[in-house]
């Protein structure tokens, strides 16, 4: 009588999920049937670039947002431009290699406004050295942040969503995975990792109504990593500029934050759910295929 009595409990949700229209159902309204939904997204490296333009769509599209970053006056101040446009935000502050840190933050975002059911993976740190001239130390930097950093912020939002049978996540990696570029060896590496934690995400948490998927930018103007790679690669005396890159493929324009914001908000909405383990390049056609 007891496990009827619990399924009869269950059964009203279950059909939200299967007619295609569940979205995370927190309250039922007993009298209307009415499920109401609420979405809760942690964007990390969201102080500025990518990271900022991601976190300001998704409230936009009324979820409630969580922006951390090391850097917390800049998280800070994107979270006050979400909401003096009439959002829900909160500025955090983690090293996402540091799973201590990471859990406090996410706490705190529990704690300001539910679980955690979107996530996006976006901060790291990049960088030009010849591979030769590499040392130990860059190489595990480079992996510690980019790769571990990702892979601690998912392990610790991952119950929230298996608890919600619902949830979304998106990793921000780099078309330099897909084509390799000189002088970046341990950051094409890692963003090649993601790739392939993207993947194996996908196939592990399907079930639970989990999607998992991935952006790899090719080059976006207006952000702290465009403007390193421009510094940096002097090193190897390569040929980039604003201008070459804008060349550089079909679509003759740099990429933008908002480019990659639109792609990420759509892949977090209930109309992606059969979409996992994909590779969503946003580039400008600099990358087909």
């Amino acid at each position: 009588m007891e496990r009827l009595a619990a399924a009869s409990l269950v059964a009203p949700f279950r059909a939200i999920w299967l007619s295609g229209t569940h979205s995370l159902a927190t309250k039922a309204d007993t009298a209307t049937g009415e499920v109401m939904v609420k979405k809760v997204a942690l964007v990390t490296g969201a102080a500025a670039g990518i990271g900022a333009a991601i976190a300001k769509r998704l409230a936009r599209d009324g979820v409630a947002i969580g922006v951390l970053d090391i850097l917390i006056d800049d998280a800070q101040k994107t979270a006050d431009e979400i909401k003096a446009e009439g959002g829900k935000a909160i500025a955090l502050q983690a090293n996402i290699a540091d799973r201590d840190q990471v859990r406090h933050a996410v706490q705190q975002l529990r704690d300001a406004f539910g679980p955690v059911t979107i996530l996006v993976n976006n901060a790291g740190i990049t960088g030009f050295v010849p591979f030769e001239q590499m040392t130990d130390e860059q190489w595990d930097k480079m992996m510690e942040i980019n790769l571990k950093g990702t892979f601690i912020v998912t392990q610790v939002c991952l119950p929230d969503m298996k608890d919600a049978e619902w949830g979304r996540i998106v990793n921000i990696s780099s078309s330099s995975a897909q084509t390799g570029s000189a002088l970046m060896t341990h950051y094409s590496a890692s963003k090649g990792g993601m790739i392939a934690l993207t993947r194996s995400l996908a196939v592990e948490l399907g079930g639970y109504g989990i999607t998992c998927n991935t952006i790899p930018p090719r080059f976006v103007m207006g952000t702290v990593m465009s403007e390193k790679s421009f510094a940096d690669a002097n090193i190897g005396n390569l040929p980039m500029s604003r201008e070459t890159m804008e060349q550089a493929g079909p679509v003759k324009r740099a990429g933008k934050p908002e480019d990659i914001a639109s792609a990420a908000a759509w892949l977090c909405q209930d109309d992606a759910s059969y979409v996992t383990g994909q590779v969503i390049g946003v580039n400008g056609g600099r990358v087909i295929g």
